[in-house]
């Protein structure tokens, strides 16, 4: 197997992280919705976002590590949405993202999508 990487995005109301090799093949890919806790509201409330990102962002990587049957010591790099998104959200992501064991030279990489 290739270079993996573990993707993190966590910009509005769904924490997810996949973990892709080769840039082509999709190993895991795992999401987090919180629809049923800002449905009522009619709409994405930021606090509530990164409250549940918080909550999620470490069961939902090591998910995506188990269907990739790999451990963080297998992966590559690791990258993560800079933005757009909700600061607090984009927080919690970037954060966890900087906070990972580093086996690796370049531990990870942000990223910014239009």
């Amino acid at each position: 197997m290739g270079v993996r990487i573990l993707g993190i995005e966590s910009s509005c109301d769904e924490t997810a992280a996949a973990i892709v090799a080769d840039g082509r093949e999709i190993l895991s890919s795992v999401v987090a919705s919180q629809i049923d806790i800002h449905r009522k509201y009619g709409g994405v409330v930021p606090e509530l976002a990164s409250r549940e990102h918080l909550r999620q962002i470490v069961p939902v990587v090591r998910e995506a590590l188990s269907q990739a049957g790999l451990s963080f010591s297998d992966l590559d790099a690791v990258g993560v949405t800079q933005g757009p998104g909700l600061v607090g959200s984009l927080l919690v992501g970037i954060t966890y993202a900087k906070t990972l064991p580093k086996p690796w030279p370049n531990p990870w990489a942000s990223r910014s999508f239009p």
